[in-house]
């Protein structure tokens, strides 16, 4: 063995013996330590919901048909199949009814509405204006009740100038499902 591997835990040893037999060679040391954090999550897990089905069970420990059961769910919930061939012909014949829209004859590459792009911008900014020491005061006389304007006109002034500027782009095209 290399220097550094008799101080290696067992299950580390039984992560590189894997990988070689797998033939990796060459890895960096780390993706032993995340084989095992992998290892241990999806144990932890599986006794975890194999618990839970032997307390359902009315069982006081956990016996080999739970831990089976957990494990069957595991792999029911987590790793799924691709649907039919039958299902995906259908559906490959429902979109493909829809007819591509008409080429533009322009000199250069045809390219899509800056809309259809997935670069187009598709996000908001709001771009808030500073307050003013004045508005400050006045926004705490309110909280305090000892608001003595009575004019509308001035009150519509400091809550527009209180707004945030909203700058928008569009969010892209409606689509029709």
């Amino acid at each position: 063995m290399a220097d550094g591997e008799e101080d290696l835990p067992r299950d580390a040893k039984i992560i590189k013996t894997l990988l070689k037999s797998m033939g990796v060679d060459h890895y960096e040391p780390r993706v032993v330590h995340q084989f095992l954090e992998l290892w241990y999550r999806y144990v932890v897990d599986v006794l975890t919901d194999a618990q839970v089905y032997s307390e359902h069970a009315g069982k006081s420990t956990i016996d080999s048909d739970d831990v089976k059961l957990a494990i069957q769910s595991k792999v029911n919930f987590s790793f799924s199949q691709p649907p039919p061939r039958e299902v995906l012909l259908e559906l490959a014949r429902i979109r493909n009814k829809i007819p591509l829209p008409k080429s533009i004859n322009t000199p250069g590459m045809a390219l899509p509405p800056e809309a259809d792009t997935l670069i187009s911008p598709n996000y908001q900014l709001v771009i808030s204006k500073k307050r003013t020491s004045e508005a400050i005061e006045e926004t705490e006389e309110e909280e305090d009740g000892s608001d003595s304007r009575t004019d509308p006109s001035q009150e519509q002034s400091d809550i527009t100038q209180n707004i945030g500027q909203r700058v928008s782009f569009p969010l892209g095209p409606k689509r029709s499902r």
